[in-house]
């Protein structure tokens, strides 16, 4: 088992060695000099009129003066080091500022995919027990129509009904100004709870489809006879027996999921003004930001890698079937 678990792993890591050696090819094949993809649009022109030796001298300090493997072997040694570079935007380090940005997005995509997942999953595992029933016919139009608007949809018509007219939740923003203490926490939650909703009432359908149509697909098998055969009840039947075998399948979906969800959230962020890596995104993209923006996009890369990662070892560790080929092998 642990050395499936390790070779998951190497695989893993050869997936983000992949992401990093495209990041780094990728910003020497832009048009013109590597340097602006480095340093910024901003940064470049203002040292290419002012402090030319000053260009050159950073050139040098990237390697772009070297070979092409050397630069490589440069570049891998500056992000070991957790050096993604300087953003002219900000004038931070970007790792400081991604950090900071990272953690507000965190808050908004954890809960929402731990909801959607539960929501989804146990409507859609209830819809595939009662095939054909009014209720599978209601959730399942339900969760369509919820598949097919993008979530900041779903963001601006919560925004228009629950904010605009009703006045019940702030249109916008993380927190009122001059709150503190266990006033800013309570102001901070009132802000998250449209941005979540958006986002879980879009995340759920994907969950629910694929429960409904996994524990459609096991409600005649052998194990589920028997268990009906020894006299349990359906309900019991299905939360017992039924969900816990197909558990993988479910977490593999919200792993494959969580690319669409990060793009989701950034979505979302941009409607509610919430001050994510989405904002952050886009703040990057207006200013030409190219240091700021390539670590934004390699840093959600990896993440996403690394949840399916551990949606890959959960699923080696939760399912008795994978642990049992594992020993046979």
């Amino acid at each position: 088992m642990y050395a499936h678990a390790t070779a998951r792993i190497l695989k893993y890591t050869m997936a983000v060695i992949t992401v990093v050696t495209l990041h780094f090819i990728l910003i020497r094949m832009m048009p013109g000099d590597p340097l602006v993809g480095l340093l910024g649009t901003r940064n470049y022109y203002s040292l290419l009129s002012l402090d030319p030796e000053a260009l050159k001298a950073a050139g040098a300090e990237y390697g772009l003066d070297r070979p092409i493997h050397v630069q490589y072997a440069k570049h891998m040694g500056r992000l070991l080091r957790g050096d993604l570079g300087h953003t002219p935007y900000y004038g931070k380090p970007v790792l400081e500022v991604i950090l900071f940005r990272m953690k507000w997005t965190l808050i908004l995509l954890v809960p929402a995919v731990i909801l959607s997942t539960v929501l989804g999953g146990s409507l859609g595992a209830l819809a595939g027990w009662e095939t054909d029933s009014k209720t599978d016919r209601l959730l399942t139009a339900t969760f369509l129509f919820l598949q097919a608007m993008p979530g900041y949809c779903m963001g601006l018509i919560l925004v228009l009904i629950l904010s605009f007219h009703a006045g019940l939740f702030p249109l916008s923003g993380m927190a009122g100004e001059g709150s503190e203490g266990a006033t800013r926490i309570g102001d901070l939650i009132r802000h998250t709870v449209l941005p979540i909703a958006a986002l879980v009432l879009h995340g759920s359908a994907t969950p629910y489809l694929v429960m409904r149509s996994v524990v459609r697909q096991s409600a005649g098998e052998n194990y589920v006879l028997t268990a009906f055969a020894l006299g349990l009840s359906g309900r019991r039947v299905l939360f017992r027996h039924i969900v816990p075998n197909v558990l993988p399948t479910l977490i593999t979906t919200v792993a494959l999921e969580c690319g669409h969800m990060v793009g989701g959230v950034l979505l979302v962020e941009t409607v509610f003004s919430w001050q994510g890596m989405g904002t952050l995104i886009y703040d990057a993209v207006v200013s030409r930001d190219y240091p700021l923006l390539s670590g934004c996009l390699l840093f959600l890369t990896i993440g996403v890698i690394a949840a399916n990662a551990l949606a890959d070892l959960a699923c080696t560790f939760i399912d008795p079937r994978v642990r049992d080929g594992m020993s046979h092998g």
